[in-house]
């Protein structure tokens, strides 16, 4: 089934006609350094309209996360909804693969593609740690960021306390970057407030199979190192601190 007909490659087709008919553009920027940055953007950036960067989390890319939601904020905002690197069409040959990399990597696409001024972000589980890196280190930029679903100060008691349903951070790796059909419902099972039942296996197998579309797999031991010691290194984390001329956290 999967040889004739790709659920994934489908849904892709789907959510890029959608993001194009919210005004958005697919554009690719080369930082010159090794790496490159894929993001989607407005068609036309309108001065009059705030900023507005959507940082996705693992397990999905620009489009996957961010579908049902650009629409609306299309309407409002300047909106850009880059890939991470890894993630997507997004990639670096540096050796970088921390958060505070990937939110310097997403400030150098912003101002390579003309983005001036306050910009408000929004980062979800990964996208989360991402963003609040972003906000730590370009205060000036960031006006206010909004963090959903990130442990930013987790710990690994944290899970042994059962804060997650799982028993250990290696088994949190496994399921976040699922390769089995069972391990990626058990993810769903975790993830949604309202998951999908009985989702035929094909369909997942087709997921996991063209998971090239959403996550690079060729960097696999690095990417669970580092998942890892982000999520259980508190000291890795940025304090973030407000008062009258930094970012407001949301």
């Amino acid at each position: 089934m999967a040889k004739c007909f790709s659920f994934t490659a489908s849904r892709d087709w789907c959510y890029r006609c959608s993001f194009s008919t919210a005004g958005l553009k697919s554009t690719t920027t080369d930082l010159g350094d090794g790496t490159v940055i894929h993001c989607w953007g407005p068609k036309t950036h309108k001065p009059n309209r705030p900023t507005l960067l959507l940082i996705h989390g693992i397990g999905a890319n620009a489009m996957w996360q961010w579908n049902d939601f650009v629409s609306p904020l299309a309407s409002k905002f300047n909106v850009y909804v880059p890939d991470l690197l890894f993630f997507g069409e997004s990639y670096t040959t540096r050796p970088e693969r921390s958060e505070a990399f990937q939110a310097e990597s997403l400030m150098r696409a912003m101002e390579a593609m003309g983005v001036r001024g306050r910009m408000r972000v929004v980062g979800l589980s990964y996208g989360g740690f991402v963003a609040y890196s972003m906000a730590a280190q370009f205060p000036d930029a960031v006006e206010r960021v909004v963090i959903g679903c990130a442990g930013v100060c987790l710990e690994e008691k944290d899970m042994e306390d059962g804060l997650f349903r799982v028993k250990s951070v290696d088994e949190a790796i496994g399921i976040l970057l699922a390769q089995t059909p069972e391990k990626l419902r058990e993810l769903m099972r975790l993830s949604f407030y309202k998951p999908v039942k009985n989702v035929p296996s094909c369909f997942l197998s087709d997921f996991i199979d063209k998971a090239g579309h959403a996550i690079n797999m060729e960097k696999t031991k690095e990417l669970y190192r580092y998942i890892k010691s982000f999520l259980t290194v508190p000291s890795a984390n940025p304090k973030l601190e407000s008062n009258g001329n930094s970012c407001k956290v949301d």
